[in-house]
């Protein structure tokens, strides 16, 4: 008898800048060996499409509504897409695989939460006064 395996969705994050001592036209073949590595995985159901992110944009608080930047540039974020895994080590691997990460991007790569929020649950909204000790 076959098992499904229960898949999970994952964050990608985009975050960085190109190597200043990269040529445009190797970031440019990266950047297309991306796309074609990219819709390979989402064809295969490893992955789901996002979206590169415009500059500009706004930082909503309970305070204000400011213009961005939002981070540190060493902080960018520059896109996000989602992958579908068994694991987060699983994730991880298909990540290595991007071709943009020889030209100085790095991800960021985060487990979807699919249940509620709860104010008693220990997230990543927490508190340090609130953690248990």
């Amino acid at each position: 008898m076959t098992h499904a395996t229960a898949k999970n969705h994952y964050l990608v994050i985009s975050r960085g800048k190109w190597d200043e001592s990269a040529t445009k036209e190797d970031v440019q073949r990266a950047i297309d060996r991306f796309y074609d590595w990219h819709e390979r995985n989402v064809e295969a159901g490893r992955a789901l499409r996002g979206s590169r992110l415009r500059a500009g944009g706004k930082v909503v608080s309970r305070r204000s509504i400011t213009d961005g930047p939002f981070a540190e540039s060493k902080e960018l974020v520059g896109g996000y897409w989602f992958f579908v895994a068994e694991s987060l080590e699983e994730a991880a691997a298909l990540g290595a695989e991007n071709p943009c990460l020889a030209y100085g991007l790095t991800l960021e790569i985060r487990p979807l939460e699919e249940a509620k929020a709860l104010a008693t649950d220990t997230t990543n909204e927490t508190p340090d006064a609130w953690r248990v000790r």
